[in-house]
């Protein structure tokens, strides 16, 4: 996270290099709107009266403006009127320049670990004009002793505190409309794709696909994996060591990849805190036959973190002809009845009885099921709405609220603009499609959503389609499988943290890993598009940020406070420990500080706490180091003028191109080659996607390459790993699936085909053996993570060396 404008000799260097770079890859410009807190800048809720520079969007509140000003005041009570007509508005600058949206960019602040400058970047002739005028001003801005001695000379003092490059230093950066432009508005490529940051919350977990709270103040979150264990985390993101529930022993699933049995689905009762009650949907197997399950389950009364296991009521059982298509969401909307959100019974086209199950209402598969289970202690488990839309028709199952969906997979209620209220209690669910769209609903009482009849907007049964009593309900948004095949509902942003985010629903696709945004049009009604991509560069460069995920996304949830998290996984397994949830963030704005403070209630423990340690890394360009600051023997000694502008031009010119042939050479020995049709897909990427542009000359230790077939295909070949300063290869004892996975997703590949054995890519003779007995659980992010002999250590031959053969086929 260095900031590139360290040095004023290597900042004007820089900012050409990657305008050259752009034409080869992405990137944003060199300095990104951050404040000396290290997060984005903000709106302030009052008008500023000081730094009024600032007072539309920057890093200052009116707390912090008027500090400013006190100080403003004390440094110009030591001047007579002379020197306060001349020197103020100096003064006045530079001390208001911590208000600046670039402010951590200005004061060398942009890398918490560096020393913050006591100076902003001062433009080289707003320096000198300011020295040579109000140089007497300097020791009443600092009490710094070092920057006296540098306050004696005019050149040492501009070429410490300046700036050459025009673009990015004070007073310049205001009027830079290529930064001001937009600025505070959310961060887009130049195809309109959102960029938005990730924050890591929770890791190593199975199959993560349902994130809930309990509503009650606490603000903790509870965590469901597939295999069916409940984990309760607190607000500082430790986990209790007990878990919240398990009920894996009867729970329905296997470790297959894709398999959709399992535990589905996690409510809480809106009156959770006096009731103690909550609600789960899962797989079970009763004799021969699978049923999903919706149970309803009681708080501990000797431990709020732990659920009671043996108050255990089933409210409802539905046969499962088949083993996909389970549904699997609950929820709580704001009429306090519950919603079961059912699969269609599986298989393919929906192919039970004439019409499907779908749109037999008689049948609770292919529904939007709504009950009451209030006040349920005594008497039945659940009683049918009164207004529930088919109470009194005949054949029709009165549990019934919505019909005709295929498999809704993941669904939410609008919180509804925290002022206007408006779209409050909307629901919102994802339908996985057949097999050639996807679509976004909003569900409505006694609504038919057109399946098995249609798929998106698209007629699937032709001649259900063609039926005029159909009358269905059309989605707000399809998209095809060129863009996903697998939509995973998401939720209407209406936290306070990320105002640009407000209004706008965030969803995603389990198969082709893309996040997206719909945003709906007041005026017309409709919805707009917008993909999400991960910033790149520095437009994620918050310490705590990472702009990587895995690709399996399989769920999305809010907190408490309404902010906005997913739910992804490396391998799509119940029993794979790949799981990580991600906070989304807004690197462009954030709400000004102290708006959005929350006091959890709290919270009594009796488990072990587990301390969250993130795993996840900021992908990035990696740029040269800031030069080293000066040390306080060298800030006695008069400094040189930086080299003319010529020279420096030769040189970094000449440096771009060694980078530029070192990166060409590097990549075709690491990278496989990206086809066309991977960029028509548009991948997000992978966490396991390492293989990044990097300015270093040699590769990084546990690097790979692939190397040893003859036709020049770049997605296979024999493994050879950098480590200790050399290449060396694998050998094949032990070398499995699992440990070719970790390789493919290191290079950039999807998944592995074959894990190749007994050198089938030839020998490498001219190597070392760096590695043996290699034993991998996939999820790891290099080999070196992996279990191994020894680095060195081996028991083989090279006619033994390892190969994979990786692929990027989505299915």
């Amino acid at each position: 996270m260095g900031c590139i404008h360290g040095d004023p000799k290597t900042a004007p260097r820089l900012g050409l290099i990657l305008g050259f770079l752009s034409v080869f890859w992405t990137i944003p410009v060199a300095s990104h709107p951050q404040c000396l807190d290290f997060k984005p800048p903000f709106r302030p809720r009052h008008q500023l009266t000081f730094c009024v520079m600032y007072k539309d969007f920057g890093c200052c509140d009116s707390a912090r403006d008027r500090q400013l000003m006190s100080k403003f005041h004390r440094i110009m009570d030591h001047f007579d009127d002379y020197g306060y007509t001349t020197c103020a508005s100096y003064v006045h600058d530079i001390i208001c320049q911590e208000c600046s949206p670039y402010a951590a960019h200005l004061f060398d602040a942009e890398d918490p670990r560096t020393p913050m400058r006591i100076f902003p970047r001062l433009c080289e002739d707003y320096c000198s004009s300011f020295w040579l005028r109000c140089r007497t001003t300097i020791p009443f801005l600092t009490d710094d002793p070092r920057v006296a001695q540098l306050a004696s000379y005019r050149t040492q003092f501009c070429d410490r505190t300046g700036l050459e490059d025009t673009d990015y230093c004070f007073p310049h950066l205001v009027s830079n409309m290529q930064l001001t432009q937009g600025l505070g508005h959310l961060a887009t490529d130049a195809k309109g794709c959102i960029r938005l940051c990730l924050q890591e919350v929770a890791n190593g977990l199975r199959n993560p696909l349902a994130m809930v709270h309990a509503n009650d103040g606490t603000h903790r979150f509870f965590i469901a994996e597939q295999m069916g264990v409940v984990w309760a985390y607190l607000p500082d993101r430790s986990r209790l060591e007990r878990p919240f529930l398990n009920i894996s022993q009867v729970v329905l699933t296997s470790p297959w990849e894709g398999d959709e049995r399992g535990f589905l689905g996690l409510a809480f009762h809106p009156r959770f805190k006096f009731n103690g009650k909550l609600y789960v949907y899962y797989s079970v197997q009763v004799g021969f036959d699978e049923r999903i399950r919706i149970s309803e389950f009681r708080i501990s009364p000797a431990d709020m973190n732990v659920v009671d296991h043996s108050s255990e009521r089933i409210i409802l059982e539905i046969d499962e002809p088949a083993s996909n298509h389970n549904g699997g969401q609950l929820l709580f909307a704001d009429d306090g009845y519950l919603y079961i959100f059912t699969g269609d019974g599986g298989m393919a086209g929906d192919p039970f009885g004439k019409y499907g199950n779908a749109q037999n209402k008689s049948t609770l598969l292919g529904k939007v099921l709504r009950i009451d289970v209030n006040d349920n202690d005594r008497g039945p488990l659940y009683r049918i709405p009164a207004d529930n839309p088919f109470v009194w028709e005949r054949n029709s199952r009165p549990e019934v609220y919505a019909f005709g969906v295929r498999n809704m997979w993941r669904c939410s209620v609008d919180r509804g603009d925290p002022l206007t209220g408006e779209g409050r209690g909307r629901i919102f669910c994802g339908d996985v499609g057949q097999n050639k769209y996807e679509e976004v609903d909003i569900i409505e009482k006694g609504g038919n959503y057109g399946w098995r009849a249609k798929e998106g907007f698209s007629c699937y049964d032709k001649k259900l389609c063609a039926n005029s009593s159909l009358d269905d309900i059309l989605p707000i948004y399809a998209y095809s499988h060129k863009l996903g095949k697998s939509v995973t509902g998401g939720y209407v942003y209406r936290g306070c943290e990320y105002p640009n985010l407000s209004g706008m629903y965030i969803f995603g696709d389990f198969m082709s890993g893309r996040l997206m945004s719909l945003q709906e049009n007041r005026h017309t009604g409709s919805w707009d598009y917008h993909e999400i991509c991960m910033g790149e560069g520095l437009t994620c460069a918050f310490p705590g940020l990472i702009n990587n995920y895995y690709r399996y996304i399989i769920s999305f949830a809010e907190d408490e406070a309404g902010e906005l998290y997913f739910m992804s996984t490396g391998i799509p397994s119940a029993m794979s420990p790949s799981g990580v949830v991600y906070k989304i963030v807004d690197p462009s704005r954030r709400a000004p500080p102290r708006q959005c403070h929350v006091h959890p209630h709290p919270v009594k423990t009796k488990s072990k706490l587990i301390k969250f340690k993130p795993k996840e890394t900021l992908l990035r360009v990696e740029l040269p180091a800031k030069q080293p600051k000066l040390s306080n023997t060298q800030l006695t000694v008069p400094l040189h003028r930086p080299q003319s502008h010529s020279q420096a031009k030769r040189d970094w010119f000449q440096e771009l191109l060694d980078m530029l042939r070192e990166q060409e050479a590097s990549f075709w020995r690491t990278t496989p080659a990206i086809t066309p049709s991977l960029i028509d897909q548009a991948f997000q990427p992978a966490r396991g996607h390492k293989t990044i542009y990097s300015s270093r000359a040699q590769p990084w230790e546990g690097a790979l390459r692939l190397v040893g077939n003859n036709e020049d295909r770049h997605n296979q070949g024999r493994v050879e790993v950098y480590i200790g300063g050399e290449w060396g290869t694998v050998c094949d004892d032990r070398w499995d699936i699992r440990a070719a996975e970790v390789v493919c997703r290191q290079l950039g590949f999807q998944r592995a085909l074959r894990a190749t054995t007994k050198a089938e890519f030839g020998e490498g003779t001219h190597l070392p053996i760096h590695l043996d007995d290699v034993q991998c659980l996939g999820t790891e992010d290099s080999l070196l993570e992996c279990q191994h002999a020894g680095i060195g250590s081996h028991n083989c031959a090279h006619y033994e060396d390892s190969g994979v053969i990786c692929g990027n086929s989505i299915h």
